[in-house]
């Protein structure tokens, strides 16, 4: 994949940094890696001054990012989010890949945007953060001291992304983040109307769960369209077969 290619592809999404020298860190590493699409999910006003040498030769970065206030807005337009995070929790994902592994299966998705999520210095993602990506990262680190500096974090993943990165194949444009969320509530509802769910939090937990494994699999908007025609003719024979009898 070229290097023009990646920067178009990959974002990285910054979530309430709170120490502008780190953000002008994450530009020098992004920009080592040929990366060049920064978002800062923040309120925060920062110290230009920090940013900017600690960015050096990056400061473009700094001066064509995007802020937003939300994470729901930072993610929009992405057909794959992935949230950076070592923390496991009984409300969180229950699975990730390392850097490489996410490398590999960026390289086969087709064209899409990826946005990579990395959270607070302190405490990282929450909970919340983190499910509304489709999947988690996890760089592996020693038990012993796993903590990872921000701007590192990102050098590491953005070398195995710009490493990693074979041409992805010609023809097949993956659906909308939009869409994909869009279709896997259609396929919840339909699946709703069998009667499938005992509880609302099932359905939710379900919810979440179907939309993440759609998106992994990074289908085009014709196959998106295929999955959840299937759900429906299911909804609807259930429920042809409740009215007659």
């Amino acid at each position: 994949m070229e290097e023009s290619v990646i920067s178009e592809k990959i974002r990285i999404v910054l979530v309430d940094t709170q120490d502008g020298a780190n953000i002008g860190s994450v530009c020098r590493a992004m920009k080592t890696m040929g990366l060049s699409q920064l978002v800062l999910v923040t309120h925060r006003i920062y110290d230009e001054n920090r940013v900017r040498t600690l960015a050096l030769h990056a400061q473009d970065l700094w001066d064509s990012r995007k802020e937003f206030r939300t994470l729901s807005e930072a993610l929009e337009g992405s057909s794959l989010t992935v949230a950076a995070t070592r923390r496991k929790g009984k409300f969180r994902k229950t699975s990730s890949v390392s850097p490489e592994q996410l490398a590999s299966q960026i390289a086969e998705m087709g064209q899409g945007v990826v946005s990579i999520v990395f959270g607070r210095e302190s405490d990282g993602l929450t909970d919340d953060e983190v499910n509304q990506c489709n999947m988690v990262v996890t760089i592996p680190t020693s038990p012993g001291f796993p903590s990872l500096n921000l701007s590192q974090s990102v050098q590491i993943i953005c070398y195995c992304l710009f490493t990693g990165l074979k041409t992805y194949p010609d023809g097949k444009i993956v659906a909308s983040g939009e869409k994909m969320n869009l279709g896997s509530a259609r396929i919840i509802e339909a699946m709703a109307q069998t009667g499938y769910f005992k509880t609302e939090e099932e359905k939710k937990l379900t919810g979440l769960f179907l939309r993440d494994i759609i998106a992994r699999s990074a289908p085009s908007d014709a196959e998106l369209g295929k999955i959840e025609k299937l759900f429906t003719k299911l909804s609807n024979i259930k429920v042809h077969k409740e009215i007659k009898q």
